[in-house]
């Protein structure tokens, strides 16, 4: 699966603004508390870089079906990895994006490292066959090391659109 061809320029945003939260200590509001509202922070701006494809419907409701997608259980995959991702109505069709944050954050990953590079998708309900064929491509390159640095050390777009093709 060619999954760079789904990927475009302005779908990719090279560091995200949110950060993870401090924490202190005579904090009336719990830490978990805190870190949910910041990853529905992190999914908000995933959603706003999808809505730059032209084919996100409404944007507020997308980020909700994120958001209501990912209470269900994380999307953090370990490794620095998620890939949030739902089907919704909200998107005319499938449409992919990759955000990275340098210093990570933390996304409830399964192994409870912070998170680094970000893979939101969406896909209308009835594009089963296409999404699921991303979902697995994507997992697969994911799962080596040097591309996922690649990614890590991309300066611009282009070039982490460069480190999809060399390894497909």
């Amino acid at each position: 699966m060619n999954i760079v061809r789904f990927l475009q320029p302005e779908l990719i945003k090279l560091e995200l603004d949110a950060t993870d939260p401090i924490i202190e200590d005579d904090s009336p509001i719990s830490p978990a508390k805190i870190y949910w509202q910041n990853k529905e922070k992190i999914i908000e701006e995933l959603a706003v870089l999808l809505d730059k494809s032209g084919k996100v419907r409404n944007q507020k409701r997308l980020t909700r079906d994120l958001i209501l997608r990912e209470k269900k259980v994380s999307t953090g995959l370990g490794h620095g990895i998620a890939i949030p991702h739902v089907r919704t109505i909200q998107v005319s069709e499938f449409v992919i994006g990759f955000a990275r944050s340098g210093p990570g954050v933390n996304f409830d990953s399964i192994d409870s490292q912070q998170t680094h590079l970000f893979f939101p998708m969406a896909a209308p309900p009835y594009e089963d066959s296409l999404y699921l064929r991303v979902f697995k491509s994507l997992a697969e390159v994911l799962r080596y090391e040097s591309f996922r640095q690649m990614l890590l050390e991309a300066k611009d777009e282009y070039e982490a659109m460069r480190a999809f093709r060399e390894i497909e």
